[in-house]
């Protein structure tokens, strides 16, 4: 499955969390500047697409797709 405006993102593409838009848990935090690999999508309440982004940890957390970017 491919989807996101303007630039490609499939599932098991590594992605690095560049930003974050709201107030999260501190584990969450963590998570900037990590890379994960796309596991799923989301459609969430008209704000645009989530990503589950899974880490080397096994861990997994949803972002949105402007605060991840593709490593290429």
């Amino acid at each position: 499955m491919v989807y996101s405006p303007g630039v490609e993102m499939e599932v098991g593409q590594p992605v690095r969390i560049r930003r974050l838009r709201d107030r999260v848990p501190e584990d969450v935090v963590k998570r900037l500047g990590q890379v994960g690999v796309i596991r799923d999508f989301k459609m969430t309440d008209g704000s645009g697409v989530g990503l589950l982004v899974q880490f080397d940890d096994k861990g997994s957390t949803w972002f949105f797709e402007d605060e991840v970017e593709l490593v290429r």
